[in-house]
């Protein structure tokens, strides 16, 4: 998605250690109209798919989830980082590794809200190395349902989880995969 790169190269800020900030526009401070084109882009390239329903993990993918939910006209649910206190019954976990935040946690769904049978999409705003992705994709295995692929608004190609995940068979659409990350500069792969 050439608007989302150019987003990207505008407000963007870039890290050391291949930090890639986008809470100017996607993630704390979300530009509503923008988030809008993203959920209808990702609508477009998954039209073919028959979701039932999309599938993401808190915080940052839930407004991107969202949006193309709205444009797909299916329900959302989102793990949780953990178990709360509310969440009774039968529930899907998987455990995951953050990289950005060097923690691990367990990804926890209500089983309620997967049927088993259904077709879900996957949404996160970023893949690096695929440890979300795959636990969701975990939960997914547990609920009995299908994955119909992934949805993806930033990939870091780079760092090799999106290509892991592809090997396997999963249908990754990522909107904008970078190459590299400079200090001031950042490339991607068309």
């Amino acid at each position: 998605m050439k608007a989302l790169e150019e987003k990207i190269k505008k407000e963007g800020k870039f890290l050391p250690g291949n930090v890639l900030k986008v809470n100017s526009f996607l993630n704390q401070n979300i530009d509503t109209a923008f988030l809008m084109k993203i959920g209808k882009e990702i609508s477009d390239i998954f039209a073919d798919s028959k979701v039932d329903r999309i599938l993401t993990i808190e915080a940052s993918g839930i407004a991107i989830a969202v949006a193309a939910a709205i444009h797909m006209n299916v329900p959302v649910v989102f793990a949780k980082k953990g178990k709360a206190s509310n969440i009774v019954g039968k529930v899907y976990t998987a455990p995951v590794h953050s990289y950005t935040h060097n923690n691990d946690y367990i990804a926890t769904v209500t089983a309620d809200f997967i049927k088993s049978g259904e077709n879900v999409l996957l949404v996160d705003d970023f893949l690096a190395h695929g440890e979300a992705l795959r636990g969701l994709l975990e939960i997914v295995k547990q609920a009995g349902a299908n994955p119909v692929g992934a949805a993806i608004a930033i990939e870091k190609g780079f760092q090799g989880g999106g290509q892991e995940l592809r090997d396997k068979g999963l249908r990754i659409e990522s909107l904008a995969i970078v190459d590299s990350i400079m200090e001031n500069s950042i490339t991607f792969r068309h």
